[in-house]
């Protein structure tokens, strides 16, 4: 990709086949659709960001701590203090659905896009149904909550695995938890040690939006022009304002 445009994974309108989108390109195409065309279509993607390597860490070692649980089919400390009658849910897919490269994978025939994600887990409750479960790090003063506009993308994610599970034939629970973590920036010192607070949050999901946004998604990738600029979309208006300049 010597002069920055991408060759590989673009989207192509005479092709039969369905086109694989990840969960991350359909939230760029619920967010905007002109960056969401210029990324699938024309090759041009935003700028890649560093990578979040200690929220890897806590998501590894969250991974780690559940498994444990799982393996002994008991719930972990957390839900029981949290109220959640479940336990880490033993699938032989498991592994695969938390691959990056492979996840749940879920045709959508209408729009012929196959939608895919990794989740970070899932828990089975007394009644059989499957929770979709997303680890997440932060370290705020107050409170972790779930409100807010930018919090708004976390709930589309869970809602986009509990469309593709339904598509793996499980039964799946309108509620999905968040495990938040939060690390406490109010010690006298570091000590080569971050003390977190972990809280458990409910979501009640509502999925129906997805096979909407993935027969629009593919409606836009269809099109002949670029879609116009979002005005509340920072890359755009970045474009915008570069453009503006060079061309003086």
């Amino acid at each position: 990709m010597p002069n920055g445009v991408r060759t590989r994974n673009l989207f192509d309108p005479a092709s039969s086949a369905p086109y694989k989108l990840s969960r991350s390109k359909l939230e760029m195409f619920v967010r905007c659709p002109r960056c969401f065309y210029l990324d699938r279509k024309l090759g041009i993607g935003q700028v890649s960001m560093p990578a979040f390597t200690l929220n890897n860490a806590v998501d590894l070692l969250l991974k780690k701590e559940f498994d444990r649980y799982r393996a002994r089919e008991e719930p972990h400390p957390l839900m029981r203090t949290f109220g959640v009658e479940a336990v880490p849910m033993r699938h032989p897919q498991l592994d695969d659905w938390r691959n990056n490269r492979i996840g749940v994978q879920g045709l959508d025939g209408e729009s012929n896009m196959l939608l895919y994600g990794a989740v970070d887990d899932l828990w089975l409750n007394v009644d059989g149904e499957t929770h979709v479960v997303d680890y997440k790090a932060t370290s705020i003063d107050g409170t972790v909550t779930l409100d807010g506009t930018w919090k708004e993308s976390y709930k589309r994610q869970v809602e986009v695995y509990q469309w593709l599970l339904r598509h793996n034939n499980l039964l799946v629970s309108d509620t999905a938890f968040f495990v938040y973590v939060n690390a406490d920036k109010a010690k006298a010192d570091f000590g080569e040690t971050l003390v977190f607070s972990t809280v458990i949050l409910p979501h009640d999901g509502d999925a129906s939006w997805v096979p909407e946004a993935l027969h629009e998604a593919r409606i836009c990738l269809e099109r002949q022009t670029l879609p116009p600029s979002d005005p509340a979309c920072e890359w755009c208006m970045y474009r915008k304002a570069a453009g503006e300049v060079e061309s003086r």
